[in-house]
Formats: C-alpha cells, structure tokens, sequence
C-alpha cells in the first residue's frame, strides 16, 4: 500500500479535515507537525519546493499539494490509482 505523509500543524483545521477524510476513505497516513519539529518543516519546504502553508500531502515520495487538491484526484478517480501504484 502506498505511504501518505501528511505535513500539518496542531492549530490547522484544513489538516484536521484532510486527516478525517483520508480516515474516512480507509487509508492510513503519517502526519509530520512542522510546527513541532524543524526537520519536518525543512522536509516539507524541501519536497514541495518551498511550500509554507498546511496540509501539505506526499504520497510514496510525491508531493500531490493540499486538501483541494486530494479531493480533485479523489473525484476525479486518481486517488486509487496513487494508492495502488498503478497508472
């Protein structure tokens, strides 16, 4: 199964809301809170090339943006795709 990694902070309802969903759709996911841990941040600015707001989402490796954008590939029918690996 493929790996989500969810960059959020503690005072962040959109990350709140992105992390309800994914529970809701049955895949599990790794949050990072940048706003506890520097090296979480560096990674987040790193991986999606200097984003600075929240959530931020990476699946195995590849960073897809944020809640709007996890719910377009989700309606759009890419989400499962990303999850299986398959294209």
């Amino acid at each position: 199964m493929a790996r989500v990694k969810i960059f959020s902070t503690g005072t962040c309802p959109v990350c709140d809301n992105t992390k309800n969903l994914l529970s809701k759709w049955g895949i599990d996911y790794t949050e990072a809170r940048v706003d506890q841990d520097r090296a979480e941040l560096k990674e987040m600015i790193e991986v999606t090339d200097g984003a600075r707001m929240v959530p931020q989402i990476v699946i195995d490796g590849k960073w897809i943006g944020g809640f709007t954008d996890l719910t377009e590939l989700h309606m759009e029918g890419q989400l499962d795709s990303l999850m299986t690996g398959s294209d």
